[in-house]
């Protein structure tokens, strides 16, 4: 097989945009746990990481001049900068995040000799299937490092994690919903400690996840939810919040109405329990507690089995074979 070219391309914001493997290091420098790492980036490092543990060739952000005939080329990035320039015959596999919905980029299969749009999970690629067609459209799931991510044997500090990542709606949201699991959690005597999203780094929420016995996942949706499987690698049980649906506000403008979505779409029964409301928190609190106190769940083992970076290597290999065959 011929080295596949990767490329993570984001529009400079600010800074001298560096071309190639000085970026890439950059990305790794962040995830060494110093610098806050986005959700795209992450993903870009893992798939390097992923072709890695496979011994895969590859290279990162070679000049599109330089692509020799059927090369594979796998791009991910932000937004239409990502593929800015590119005026090769090579096909390319595209996403995960150059859009947030396709009819922000509807001419991108005519503007570009693109084969596939890969999303993360089922609900996302069901979203994109409906506007591109489902044989333009693909599900590849990014892979969680589980030698980095890992549990420890040290002795808990606190009962419940709450990872916090209410993304709309956020002052009601706070009041009808929030504020009612912390006071739930007050009245059975749990100890618990927060973390919101976007104010933390690797290092923070590692020692966190560390410290707790289990966690409580607040977000409205997620593509595949990255930090629920950090925190699943590391063995924490999660009760998680799953609304059902997908409540970005822009929906409306992008001719959507009722899109079915998920905050977890990588889980099952392994990985903890589910509620869709404040009442079924209510509910579920408890017999998810007694399942944790009886080690009945094993988060880890669904990570390893369906998430690692084997695995999402061993997903972008099929892709890649289907389209360079």
């Amino acid at each position: 097989m011929k080295p596949v070219n990767l490329y993570f391309r984001v529009p400079p914001q600010g800074y001298k945009f560096i071309p190639g493997d000085r970026y890439l290091l950059n990305l790794l420098r962040k995830l060494a746990g110093l610098k806050k790492v986005s959700g795209v980036e992450r993903v870009f490092v893992n798939l390097c990481k992923s072709l890695d543990e496979l011994k895969v060739k590859y290279t990162v952000n070679k000049p599109f001049k330089l692509l020799q005939p059927d090369e594979p080329v796998v791009v991910l990035g932000s937004g239409k900068y990502s593929l800015q320039g590119y005026q090769q015959p090579n096909k390319i596999i595209a996403g995960i995040a150059l859009m947030t919905h396709p009819n922000e980029w509807p001419t991108l299969f005519t503007e570009y000799p693109v084969a596939l749009y890969l999303q993360h999970s089922d609900w996302t690629n069901n979203l994109y299937a409906k506007h591109f067609g489902q044989e333009r459209c693909a599900i590849w799931p990014a892979g969680i490092d589980t030698k980095a991510w890992q549990p420890n044997t040290t002795v808990k500090q606190f009962d419940v994690l709450i990872y916090k990542k209410i993304m709309w709606n956020r002052a009601e949201a706070e009041n009808a919903f929030y504020q009612p699991i912390v006071d739930q959690l007050n009245a059975l005597g749990f100890s618990y400690r927060e973390v919101v999203y976007g104010h933390y780094n690797a290092t923070e929420y590692k020692q966190l996840l560390q410290d707790c016995r289990a966690m409580i996942f607040l977000c409205e949706h997620e593509s595949q939810g990255f930090a629920c499987g950090e925190a699943m690698a590391m063995n924490v049980p999660v009760l998680a919040w799953d609304q059902g649906f997908w409540l970005d506000p822009k929906r409306f403008d992008w001719g959507e109405t009722e899109v079915q979505a998920s905050s977890v779409p990588y889980f099952d029964e392994k990985c903890g329990l589910k509620f869709n409301n404040i009442n079924a928190f209510k509910t579920q609190l408890p017999l998810f507690w007694e399942k944790v106190k009886n080690n009945s769940f094993a988060p880890r083992a669904f990570v390893e089995q369906n998430l690692s970076l084997q695995k999402s290597a061993e997903r972008m290999l099929e892709i890649i074979n289907t389209i360079y065959v």
